[in-house]
């Protein structure tokens, strides 16, 4: 409505109108709207619209696939650019809002061949009659395999195409019969692709350098189907290498594509599934090999015996440098990089089976001659040798290298094993660089091979008198290898000792050592280990065992051994010298061709460090419940109280000699409390010496001819006076005391004493057969005194007559 105003003239000029604001805001609505309309409808883009609009009323998926992937997919393509630094050497990191990835719509995208749908179910009706029937009762655990892979020196225009690069994906998924739901890339600018593809098993992805000539790409899959057999496609898929040169006679060159892998099982297995399975990362194989993505790796072997799986791989790590052997081959001079390289680097061929690791090209030399040869030397005259279950040859190879060796069998279940391991590993068994000896050690006729179980063989066999037996290896997690059978059927330890002559020896691989931190051994990882020595510390057959460690096997950790007595003597010789051991290595070896030495690892040094086990062993032996006696002696006692004898200085001198007629004697000049240690700076001085170096010098005081025997004759008579046999059975050593303590005198009632052993004897009156704590304290245990009761001021030092005698065999505890 409006309405006129009357008032004065001036207001006259001006008219007021009333207005309804509701029908204002309907026109401005209905104009809007028009305008809006028009606009839309006169865009000479309107073929899109209608194409948009006819997607909502298609009759099925397909035609929805058809329509998208052809008009809606661009390929957006960067510019080149000059090589990428490493993300350490940025700086500030790129971000999002900065024009470095076309984030807002990908550059090339497809929903896969199978049928989607907007609406779509949980599983495809087609895919899911699949899953529901031959596999329908396969566990489906929360686990899967992953592979990681990086190439390099790829041809940079397939790194920057993103279509290549998604028909590679594409072709990948099909040959692993995996089942793509979608995929989508990203072209990076200036340069390098970004790829993910959706799998109904879970995912494939991967990133290019292209200037760089690099792609890392992973793939994981929840499926049972093994992801081993990809490998081989994805390096041909994508490593297309990249030109190096162009000859004069118009040939190209490509550089060598170096591809780095590693195959994880992932998530969470059932703990009977991974114990049983080659691929676990409890495995040798995979922890090696598989999981390394720092290593160059080539599958040579993969087959199943029938009696075990059988892996051989050569593998190079991107670390590793030049052998001697690889510097002479390369003829590398001085100042050449590749000596810090891995590029003239030989591969190194490993073995594996079910898994576990058995022996490898690089390091075979130390692990077996610290397998054969400790208790080879062992024995006095080794003759006849029996090897069960070590068919690889190198075992064989390092016995024939002892000239006293006269008959060798050798026992292997598994030809597949045997004739593989001649094919791959010929240095294992190679007999040539010996003077008188065939190429083949396995083609030696001192040697006779035998394709059956060994257990078998030891049951059935009549061969009695063997003087070294060397058994395949301890497996902790076996069932089925030598000493499982031993533990569940003792009569197989008895047959074994039983063919051993009666200086025999049995040696064993026992895996991995002890550490400080392990618990009771029964208890732990090592239960089987510690069982099968309780076996045969019970056994009245074995007199002696020796552990001992090697750590240049080419293990991440050392190998333990064992070596086996039937009689205590063995002790003598596995305690030599290392010039002793060295000696009958010269004399009791063959020579080679080239004069060069015929062991090229173990030694009288190495020997020397075999004789006392690490003390791990110690450690874990004495968590034995009850603990062992001789385990409160692990160290000298600091609450104890030292009594030194102080030659130097008379007044501080705790002690007081006097002569008697012939006699000295050792009085105490102070009050010596019990359990004090009597004198050991002068104890330990004591001289060790061997009873076969004492007898010949006793006859060699009986030969004519040879002049004044004077002084050899004072010398053995002061031995004879002054020295004690080692406690220890079979060592064949005495300790010849050169200090003041050889003034004290010696009383014939224990009673009558005061001082004594360190440690007392055995409460057994028996030296335990196997015992870290002796072999390592062997030498404190012959050698200290304490005061065995409180001493007076005044009071005569004696020790009683018999204290060092061992007049008792060495045998169980």
């Amino acid at each position: 409505m409006v309405a006129a105003d009357t008032g004065d003239a001036t207001a006259s000029n001006h008219r007021n109108y009333e207005i309804d604001i509701r029908m204002f805001i309907g026109a401005i609505v209905v104009v809007m709207s028009v305008s809006f309309g028009a606009g839309v409808f006169s865009d000479p883009s309107l073929s899109v619209m209608n194409e948009v609009k006819n997607i909502f009323f298609l009759s099925n998926s397909t035609e929805i696939k058809e329509v998208i992937s052809t008009k809606y997919t661009t390929d957006v393509i960067g510019t080149r650019r000059a090589p990428t630094k490493h993300i350490s050497e940025l700086g500030k990191v790129i971000g999002l809002d900065e024009e470095h990835v076309n984030v807002n719509q990908p550059s090339l995208e497809n929903f896969g061949y199978g049928d989607i749908e907007h609406t779509a179910p949980t599983m495809s009706p087609h895919l899911k009659s699949d899953i529901d029937g031959e596999d329908e009762e396969e566990e489906h655990l929360p686990a899967g395999q992953h592979i990681l892979m990086d190439i390099k020196n790829v041809n940079k225009e397939f790194l920057n195409s993103d279509e290549r690069l998604a028909a590679a994906m594409v072709d990948v998924i099909r040959s692993a019969g995996l089942t793509l739901l979608s995929y989508h890339c990203h072209s990076l600018q200036p340069m390098g692709v970004s790829c993910v593809g959706v799998l109904l098993e879970s995912h494939i992805s991967f990133h290019t350098w292209p200037e760089e000539g690099v792609i890392t790409l992973d793939l994981f899959t929840c499926g049972s189907s093994p992801l081993l057999p990809v490998i081989p496609e994805l390096k041909r898929l994508f490593g297309v290498p990249r030109l190096k040169a162009i000859e004069s006679n118009y040939t190209s060159t490509y550089e060598e594509i170096v591809t780095l892998w590693s195959h994880e099982l992932r998530g969470f297995r059932n703990s009977e599934s991974r114990v049983n399975n080659a691929l676990d990362n409890m495995s040798d194989l995979a922890n090696l090999v598989l999981s390394d993505l720092r290593l160059e790796k080539k599958e040579i072997v993969s087959v199943i015996s029938p009696y075990r799986r059988i892996d051989i791989w050569d593998i190079r790590d991107l670390e590793d440098y030049p052998s001697d052997e690889d510097v002479s081959r390369a003829n590398l001079k001085p100042g050449d990089p590749r000596w810090l390289t891995n590029e003239v680097t030989s591969f190194n061929r490993v073995l594996f089976l079910d898994g576990q690791l058995k022996t490898n090209r690089r390091f075979d030399t130390e692990y077996y001659e610290s397998l054969v040869h400790p208790a080879m030397f062992a024995h006095e005259n080794p003759e006849k040798v029996a090897i069960l279950g070590e068919g690889y040859g190198a075992t064989l190879r390092e016995v024939l290298k002892h000239n006293t060796v006269k008959y060798v069998t050798l026992v292997e279940r598994d030809q597949m094993l045997y004739d593989l391991v001649r094919e791959h590993f010929p240095e294992l068994s190679d007999c040539s660089q010996f003077y008188d000896s065939v190429d083949c050690c396995f083609d030696d006729e001192k040697v006779k091979v035998l394709f059956q179980e060994p257990v078998s063989w030891v049951f059935e066999t009549d061969q009695t008198n063997i003087d070294v037996i060397i058994l395949e290896r301890l497996i902790a997690s076996s069932d089925n290898d030598m000493v499982a059978h031993m533990l569940k059927d003792t009569a197989l330890v008895d047959n074994i000792m039983n063919s051993l002559s009666e200086s025999g020896i049995f040696a064993i691989d026992i895996g991995l050592p002890p550490s400080i931190h392990d618990p009771r051994a029964n208890m732990g990882a090592f239960a089987k280990r510690e069982e099968f020595f309780l076996l045969l510390e019970g056994r009245s057959d074995v007199n002696a065992m020796f552990v001992y460690e090697e750590a240049h096997a080419g293990l991440d950790e050392p190998v333990s051994y064992l070596v086996v007595c039937k009689s205590a003597d063995c002790r003598k010789r596995w305690v030599a010298k290392t010039e002793a051991v060295d000696n009958d290595i010269y004399s009791r070896t063959l020579e080679t061709r080239d004069d060069g030495p015929t062991l090229k690892h173990y030694d009288g040094a190495t020997q020397y460090l075999f004789q006392a086990p690490p003390r791990a062993w110690e450690t874990v032996y004495c968590r034995r419940e009850p603990e062992p006696f001789e385990c409160a002696y692990r160290g000298l006692d600091i609450t104890h109280k030292i009594f030194d004898f102080i030659l130097e200085n008379e007044e501080e001198n705790p002690y007081r000699v006097e002569k008697n007629e012939d006699e000295y004697r050792v009085f105490s000049k102070v009050d010596i409390p019990k359990g004090s240690y009597i004198m050991p700076s002068a104890l330990a001085a004591n001289v060790e010496l061997y009873d076969e170096s004492i007898e010949r010098m006793r006859s060699l005081i009986k030969m004519e001819g040879v002049g004044d025997m004077k002084v050899i004759q004072n010398f053995l008579s002061y031995v004879d006076q002054n020295s004690h046999d080692s406690i220890a059975e079979g060592s064949n050593l005495q300790y010849l005391e050169v200090g003041p303590t050889h003034f004290i005198r010696e009383v014939n009632k224990e009673d009558d004493a005061n001082i004594g052993r360190w440690i007392p004897e055995h409460p057994s009156r028996k030296n335990p057969t196997y015992s870290p704590v002796y072999e390592r304290r062997m030498l404190s245990f012959n050698t200290f005194l304490i005061a065995t009761r409180d001493i007076k001021v005044g009071e005569e030092i004696t020790l009683y007559s018999s204290s060092w005698d061992n007049e008792i065999d060495v045998v169980p505890s």
